[in-house]
């Protein structure tokens, strides 16, 4: 059995880590392709990084960017980072050279990491000293540490989260140690000492950089998939490496519930599967369940709130199946209309407090007065309702909200609907500009069949049995795949082009 991590009094991620090399030297962190990075090499090789970045000036409250992807080396440079005191900031390789440019420039690295053979930076970009991943591995295998490390207090920052970007530039969000300390309180049933814990999201993402204390504390073993990601690859390290906690966006789990292997692939070390990031439609759920006979688990949270809502193991199917569940412990959960709450089954803002919450948007305080007011509630930008229990639902992001001749259509709504159709595979609906209804509904959908697509009519005749009537798209679109962006999140401007240009 493995012990948990005792981390009282410890205030950094860094000396967390330390501890665990002490207590589990020879367990696995990070199963990388043939990479196998144990607690005790994690350790060793963070202060070979360290090293390494020191010679090159970085210090403390240094800003360092990181370019590569998911991998055992990235996870090796945050903590080297951390040792130093300095800032990491993550970039995934997927973003474009626009968001880039705007990162580097607002941040001004002292120094870049980056794979060059799936990243690079645009031609002038201020990233100070590059150093490529080769040189990290080198590192590595010379060895050393620092003369001297840094104190680091749990307040100091220690991660810059960007924002996928799907409108204007990304938003950095800051967190500090205390921010992971309380993200690994709030981790609940997705966190058992010595999981196996397979990771197909880009460790960029806030489901990565604000992890590492829960990995740290239980233990975990961090399995990550390759890249680009493949149904096939998810499925085979399940069985190989005895998963015991699957994860993945919806999207993912879809493709992994349709690939022809699942049927022959051994899944019985599972314990739990969860899923998130996005609308989760109700009938994934229910499919989940039954092909891996595990209990599933769905959460919602955002960029900036780090942790937030989940349901529970023993929630019965139709909450697990049509809510993102109630608030972790450490977490205050309001869904406001205006200045009041909103009563049980009435639409409202989300907004939350936690100590596991970002601290502020990087070098944009006027950003973040917008998203954090005084009393420390942070606007989601989300819109949802809650229940009788507490649980909550979600209707869609505020901006994507339309009013079709002055009703309110909350496109997340439609989506599940039309995601029940047997004849769609998966479909988004966003708002067009109408002339006389002033906004009508437009969905775009991939078809379960591509020979024999839905028609605007059956799809209109399935909501309006379902839904009120003019919540039923106006206009369709048939596609192969739906425009996606760094974390996979259907990107709603490009949707609306495609009825645009037709």
């Amino acid at each position: 059995m493995v012990r948990r991590v005792d981390d009282d009094g410890i205030a950094d991620a860094g000396t967390l880590l330390r501890r665990a090399a002490e207590l589990h030297p020879d367990r696995e962190a990070f199963v990388d392709g043939g990479t196998r990075l144990t607690f005790g090499g994690w350790d060793r090789a963070a202060d070979a990084v360290a090293a390494r970045l020191a010679d090159v000036g970085v210090r403390h409250g240094d800003v360092v960017a990181v370019m590569m992807g998911s991998s055992a080396d990235f996870a090796v440079c945050y903590q080297a980072v951390m040792r130093l005191g300095g800032v990491t900031s993550a970039l995934n390789p997927r973003l474009g050279p626009r968001e880039v440019t705007s990162i580097v420039e607002r941040t001004r690295p002292r120094v870049t990491v980056i794979d060059r053979a799936v990243a690079s930076l645009p031609p002038g970009a201020p990233a100070g000293l590059v150093l490529d991943r080769e040189d990290v591995r080198q590192a590595i295998v010379e060895g050393g540490a620092p003369i001297g490390f840094p104190t680091v207090a749990d307040d100091d920052a220690v991660a810059i989260v960007w924002t996928s970007g799907t409108t204007g530039v990304p938003k950095g969000a800051v967190f500090d140690h205390a921010c992971l300390r309380d993200m690994a309180r709030g981790a609940g049933v997705l966190s058992e000492p010595g999981d196996r814990r397979i990771s197909p999201i880009p460790f960029a993402h806030v489901g990565y950089m604000t992890r590492p204390w829960d990995e740290i504390i239980n233990v975990i073993t961090t399995v990550i998939t390759p890249a680009p990601w493949h149904a096939a690859d998810h499925l085979r390290l399940i069985s190989d490496e005895g998963i015991t906690v699957g994860q993945g966006v919806p999207t993912q789990w879809q493709l992994v519930l349709q690939h022809p292997d699942l049927g022959s692939t051994d899944t019985s070390s599972l314990r739990i599967t969860s899923t998130g990031a996005s609308k989760v439609p109700a009938e994934l759920v229910r499919a989940m369940r039954k092909a891996f006979g595990v209990p599933v688990v769905v959460r919602y949270t955002s960029t900036e709130a780090s942790v937030s809502t989940g349901t529970r193991i023993d929630d019965d199917d139709e909450t697990i199946a049509n809510t993102v569940g109630r608030p972790a412990p450490n977490v205050e959960l309001r869904v406001m209309v205006g200045d009041r709450d909103a009563a049980v089954g009435e639409v409202g803002a989300v907004v939350l407090r936690s100590r596991a919450q970002m601290r502020r948007y990087w070098e944009d305080p006027d950003k973040t007065a917008e998203a954090i007011d005084p009393e420390g509630w942070l606007d989601t930008g989300d819109l949802g309702w809650l229940d009788v229990s507490g649980n909550l639902s979600m209707v869609g992001r505020k901006v994507e909200m339309y009013i079709r001749g002055g009703y309110n259509v909350y496109p997340a709504e439609v989506e599940e609907v039309l995601g029940e159709h047997p004849g769609v595979l998966r479909a988004a609906v966003v708002g067009l500009a109408d002339p006389v209804l002033g906004q009508i509904g437009g969905a775009v959908v991939i078809p379960s069949d591509p020979a024999q697509p839905p028609t605007l009519d059956e799809l209109k005749l399935w909501c309006r049995d379902r839904l009120a009537s003019y919540k039923a798209p106006d206009r369709l679109r048939i596609v192969d795949e739906l425009p996606t962006n760094a974390m996979a999140k259907v990107v709603k401007a490009a949707l609306v082009g495609l009825f645009e240009s037709t």
